[in-house]
Order: structure tokens, then sequence, then C-alpha cells
């Protein structure tokens, strides 16, 4: 099934999600000294980077690597600090070519998520500006500046790329398989994370129990007939779903964490869980309805191929297109990046 495809305008759902990629940052200040030397690693029409910028993103995508239980292999340091530098470079061109109305876009859509981040959890949404280390201006600013690379580069890679409505049913009529859509049961649940809200470490057992009492306490409170969209709004720590009154729809697949997918496919309908134990912390589980397995519909997955086919298309000259926008932007790399000693560490022989 092709649920799942993305569309060539990608642009993340909430306000920390965009703060992903690399973006050339400000020197810091000092950084230039004689003490601590901050030598410029390429140029290009416009723009300089720095190694202390290198350096900043190196450490943003160690981070990223870590907080998904993986790192960085020493063998691979310095293939991914000489990437990060090409994509710095990148950034700076795709930001110099943004239009005015593409700014302003851009600004509006990462002021809305921030506007929704800040009113559905307050006390959570100031913590995490704190964690990044920057002010809720910088984190704004990032935000803007990641999309509107995003947003100039699917302008630029897909501009007259054409595909066929004979395109897209030959792609639907030759993947049948693909749009099979397996059984699936569409729940609401209410999370009581057990998850530091800054760190995202585990509570120490005390807080823990306070916790599971809490998740026991909700799973009565709905049994007894309070109204499960309600409790969501005021308790559940997940800010995925909490607007949506706490709502999935999903299939044996995995797309759950596996405790999840299976205490809710056990489930009757209008059943309510006991607390189900993730590593994200207790859910309370209500099954809305099952679903059965069925075949998508052509118009309902017609859009969807045909953003597939035009992302496929603009996948196969990417390399080509980015190469090109080097050249035509003057791009001299004076020095790969792949050292990796900091630029705020003094030079040695």
């Amino acid at each position: 099934m092709i649920e799942k495809i993305i569309k060539p305008a990608l642009f993340a759902a909430l306000v920390f999600g965009l703060i992903q990629l690399p973006i050339a940052r400000a020197a810091s200040p000092g950084a230039s000294s004689n003490l601590f030397p901050d030598p410029v690693v390429a140029t290009g029409k416009g723009f300089e980077i720095k190694r202390s910028q290198v350096d900043e993103a190196y450490l943003d995508y160690s981070a990223s690597e870590a907080a998904k239980g993986s790192g960085i292999p020493e063998s691979a340091r310095v293939m991914v600090r000489s990437n990060l530098l090409n994509q710095l470079v990148v950034d700076r061109i795709l930001l110099q070519m943004a239009t005015p109305d593409e700014k302003t876009a851009t600004q509006k859509m990462v002021d809305d998520a921030i506007n929704s981040e800040r009113t559905n959890s307050p006390a959570t949404f100031d913590a995490r500006v704190r964690a990044t280390g920057m002010t809720l201006e910088q984190v704004r600013n990032r935000a803007v500046e990641q999309q509107l690379c995003r947003r100039v580069l699917v302008r630029e890679t897909t501009n007259g790329i054409t595909v066929s409505d004979a395109e897209v049913k030959k792609f639907y009529d030759d993947n049948p398989t693909a749009f099979e859509v397996p059984e699936r049961v569409h729940v609401a649940h209410i999370l009581v994370s057990t998850l530091d809200p800054i760190t995202q470490a585990p509570l120490p057992p005390d807080q823990k129990k306070e916790k599971e009492k809490l998740a026991k306490d909700l799973k009565q409170r709905a049994e007894k007939g309070e109204d499960f969209a309600k409790l969501v709004k005021q308790y559940s720590d997940d800010p995925g779903s909490k607007d949506k009154g706490g709502e999935y729809t999903f299939a044996k697949n995995h797309q759950m964490v596996p405790e999840f997918e299976s205490a809710a496919f056990t489930l009757k309908v209008n059943q309510i869980s006991d607390p189900v134990e993730t590593r994200y912390g207790y859910h309370i589980i209500k099954l809305i309805e099952k679903l059965p397995p069925k075949k998508e519909q052509f118009a309902d997955a017609s859009e969807k191929i045909h953003d597939y086919l035009v992302g496929q298309q603009a996948n196969k000259g990417m390399e080509a297109y980015i190469e090109k926008l080097k050249s035509k932007s003057d791009v001299k790399i004076l020095d790969d990046g792949a050292s990796d000693k900091p630029a705020s560490a003094p030079a040695t022989k």
C-alpha cells in the first residue's frame, strides 16, 4: 500500500521536527580570534562557511543520531563532516534563491506550528526551546531557513516535470499489491509519559510509580463514562494525537510499538484497555472500530501516485542539479571539513 508516499512538498509537521537539517549559523563571538582560529572552509557568491559552523552541524547531527540509539563510527566521521559541509553550502545557495512569496508562506507555516505547539503544551514547549540552547527567535529563524531550503529545492527540481494520467493509471494497474489495505484498527489513546519531557530519559522509579497510578485512575474514570476525548485533551502526553482525540488508525505492520499494537488488536469495540506499558510510558487504549481489508481505489490513490512519480523523476537528476547549482555559485571548498579539530581549540603541530 502506498499510504506513506512522500509528496514533493516536504513541509514537516511540528516546529521541533523542522529543526533538523544543518543550516549555517553566524560564527560564535570570539571564534575568529588569533588564539582560537576559525578559518573559512568554503565560499560562494554572497556567502562563506566557517569551520565552527561545520563543527556545530556535526555536533547537532551526532546528538540526533545518539537520540535514535546509534552513533557515528570513527571510520565515517570524515565522510559525515564532508557531507555536512556540502549541505551547508547548498543551503546557503537555496536561501538566496527564495522568492518573497516563498519567504512569507514559510514564515506563516512555521509561526502556525509554533503557536500550535505553545497552545497544546506551554510548559513543555518552553522547556524544549531551552533545551536547544537557543532563544525562541533563533529556533523560529532556523526552522524558517530549513523549510525555505526544502521549498526552493522542490520548486527547482520538480519544475517542468510532467506525469500523464495514463502513467499514473499504469502504475496503479502494474502494482496491485501496493494498494492492498490490510485489516486496521481505529483507536483513541491517552499517553501518560514516563520520560523526562526535556531529556527524554526514563523517570526515576518513584515518579514512574506515580505515573502508573495516574494511568490506572484514568482507565477507571473512562470506564465510568467520562468523555474519553476530554481526558485525552487534559492528560495525554502525546502531542501528535491529543488535539485529535488521541486517535490513530493503523495496521499490523509495525507502525506502532509492539506492545501498543498487540493490545489494540485484542480489544473489542468500545473496550478500554488496562494501562499498556511501552518505552514511552503508559497507554490507555480505546478501540473505536475495526476496519476490514480492502483495496485502495484508484481515485483515492491517484494524487499520491502522481506525486511519487514526480519525485522519482526529480531524484534522478538531483545530483547533477546540485553540482550545477554549486558551479553557478562559484563554490570553492578551501577545506573539505574532514578535520575533526574543533574551531574552538588551538591548532597543534
